[in-house]
This record gives C-alpha cells, structure tokens and sequence, in this order.
C-alpha cells in the first residue's frame, strides 16, 4: 500500500487529498475505489486516514480529500460549508479517480460520516456511477436535528438571527462567521461532547482546522434534506451505521429513514457509544470493519471474515 497527494478540479477549484494505491494495482490489475471525505467543517487529517489504510489493505484504492474552501483545498470563500457544493466535489472526485488507469471504474464505492454521511445517501441516489455505499453516524435531515439539538426556543432565537444575517447580506454587510464549538455551546455543533472532541483533535493531529464557519453556512444546514431521496439509492448496495448513544446525529432518525424509506439491498449496524467513538473510541474497529466487509462483498464480489 502506498499514498500519494493528490489534486483534483472541481468547478475550477483545487481539491486536494490523497490516493491510497494497493499493492497489486495497476493497469492490467485494476482495483475498485472507494471516495471518501470528512463531516461538519472537519478535515481529511482528523481520523480518516485510520479508514482508508483499512479499505486499501482489503485490496482497494481510496481517495479521500478535502472539500473546497476547507483544509488544504483552494476556494475563496474560506470555511463556507454548503452542502451541495461538496455533493459536487465528491462526484468530481469519482470522475477523476475512474480515471486513473489502475482503477475498475465500474466498482466505485462512496463512504461518508456524519455530515458527509448524509451527502453519500444523496450522491447514492442520484449518481449510478456509484456501486456500494457506506453511511456513518449520518445526518438525516439538517432542520430537525438542529432542533432536536437546540430546543425550540433556541432554534426560534437562532432562526430569527439568520433571518437578520440574510436582510444585512442583502444591504452588502459584512462576512459574519459562527464558532464550530465553543466551552459554552454558543456554536454551530453545541453538545459538550462536540467541543472536547474537536479541539482534542484539532490540537492532536488536526493543526489545520479552523473553528469558524460563514454563519450562512447554517442556512445551508437547516435547509439541507440528505435522506429525502433515500428510497432511490437501491439497487445500490447500502450500508448504515448508527451509535445509539449518539447526541449529535440522532439513531432513531438515521433507523427510521432506513427501516421505513430504504430499500433492499441494505444493512444497518447498531453500535453502542457515541458519534466521535467511531473515528478514535471504542467502536472504531466494529465500525471500520463492517464497512471494509460491505465494500469487499460488493465491490470485490468476495465475502471476508474481518
């Protein structure tokens, strides 16, 4: 197994990442890929690398790459987090990773945690160049997990300021900016659990990540629906994965939309813990290995005991 730094161009903008390469890729071996990118406002040094040394192991390459305007990828627009922008950029991303001549461009897998767990159910959907998916610990739907976070007379407070923030953008005022997390929750993610874990990572192997988003950023996040096209996803091969002591990204939302909305071919994974357990806690290994398991069935068309 080898990385590389990549980059790619999506709309004109730089992303770069990196390309894990296996072993026995090349030309007349061609592998499947799987594309991969990090959650709310994180970047690809915050854990991602522990998933894609496992998937490349299995036999598979990986790209896994920052989304413009986060990390080491270029963007004018610093820290501004839309949602389907980064839709765009990881379908650029499978454009050019089918490229690559060691690469089976009919087996692409979409792997997504979090925020971009939600993005990976949407891309799924929509783009049938997609052939297996794994979806982490996902956002379900960005206005009523907000309010589930929130309460309804914050999310009434909150509401009201990105109402007074759209009237000033419109008169030309200011870039305004909101903290990711913050000691006394007065944040875009305010649950404690948020604010220990991200500085923690940050200060750990993280350096390059920035504790602010575009306050508009939250417009995009209230509005954005992920799972709305759930249903569409089959006949691809969907895995989820839900902690059910997760406070961020609430299970019974994520085993609703799948039990109810899902179709076949699908599987849910039930982990004990909480949302940041599966990047470096206890349930990294349950988590890594049932997804490296769902892309080798289906993308290498083996079953594997892991």
């Amino acid at each position: 197994m080898k990385r590389e730094n990549i980059a790619f161009t999506s709309e004109g903008v730089k992303c770069k990442g990196w390309l894990y390469l296996p072993e026995n890729a090349s030309e007349e071996n061609k592998v499947p890929a799987i594309v991969m990118a990090h959650g709310f406002s994180l970047v690809k040094e915050a854990y991602l690398d522990r998933y894609a040394k496992k998937f490349s192991q299995a036999g598979m390459a990986v790209l896994v790459f920052d989304y413009r305007n986060f990390g080491e990828s270029e963007g004018s627009k610093r820290q501004h987090l839309d949602p389907s922008e980064q839709i765009k950029d990881y379908r650029n991303a499978i454009s050019w990773v089918s490229r690559l001549s060691q690469i089976n461009k009919e087996k692409i897998g979409i792997w997504g945690t979090s925020y971009s767990g939600g993005h990976v159910l949407h891309i799924a959907a929509i783009d049938k160049r997609v052939k297996a998916v794994v979806s982490q610990v996902p956002t379900i739907n960005g206005w009523r997990g907000a309010l589930r976070k929130m309460g309804k007379e914050k999310m009434e407070k909150f509401i009201q300021q990105l109402i007074d923030y759209r009237e000033s953008r419109y008169d030309n005022k200011k870039q305004q900016y909101i903290k990711v997390v913050a000691v006394d929750g007065q944040a875009a993610q305010p649950h404690p659990d948020c604010y220990n874990w991200f500085l923690q990572t940050h200060n750990s192997i993280a350096p390059n990540w920035e504790n602010r988003i575009t306050l508009e950023s939250m417009e995009k996040y209230l509005e954005y629906d992920p799972a709305g096209l759930i249903d569409l996803i089959s006949p691809t091969p969907l895995l989820m994965i839900a902690a059910m002591d997760d406070k961020i990204t609430p299970p019974d939302m994520a085993i609703e939309a799948f039990d109810k909305r899902a179709r076949e071919p699908k599987k849910i994974v039930k982990l004990p813990g909480g949302h940041f357990d599966v990047y470096n806690g206890e349930t990294f290994t349950e988590a890594s290995d049932a997804a490296v398991q769902w892309f080798t069935t289906h993308l290498i068309g083996k079953e594997i005991k892991v």
